[in-house]
């Protein structure tokens, strides 16, 4: 079971949706015009188009299987003085001073564009079940970085 946020869930609706309602037609579109071209022996176009059918395939299925197994999480139940999935956290990186804020979510929400980092990242491992002062310590391909918790909202 994997918990993530309902704007979260509903990205991944819409995404298997997309593959589902217009990709995948596309796809089998594309197979039968290659298809009515002739010998598939020796047409590239058909063997293309049945690749992406087989790759297309195998991401609806992954997509239905994490959303088989997620579970909207309730903001109103999550403690706020604690780190924990959905919690936007303040970090001040110890040696330089500069401030950072983040926001822990499952792994298939992660962006770091938006600030979103996974809960199974190493930051996101080193922060979970922390509180506001806490100065923890994380093992990055950099070093050692300390980061403390200056603020935890929701």
């Amino acid at each position: 079971m994997e918990y993530m946020s309902q704007e979260g869930y509903d990205k991944l609706v819409a995404e298997l949706r997309q593959l589902e309602l217009v990709e995948l037609p596309r796809v089998r579109e594309a197979i039968a015009e290659a298809r009515d071209k002739g010998d598939l022996s020796e047409n590239f176009e058909y063997h293309a188009a049945k690749r992406e059918q087989s790759r297309l395939l195998g991401r609806i299925r992954f997509k239905q299987r994490v959303l088989e197994n997620a579970r909207v999480m309730d903001t109103s139940r999550v403690n706020p003085d604690v780190v924990q999935l959905l919690s936007r956290v303040q970090l001040t990186h110890v040696e330089n001073a500069r401030t950072m804020s983040c926001m822990l979510v499952s792994p298939h929400e992660a962006d770091i564009r938006q600030q979103k980092i996974s809960v199974k990242s190493p930051i996101g491992q080193a922060l979970l079940g922390k509180r506001v002062g806490d100065v923890v310590h994380v093992q990055v391909p950099a070093g050692i970085m300390h980061l403390r918790i200056e603020g935890i909202q929701l």
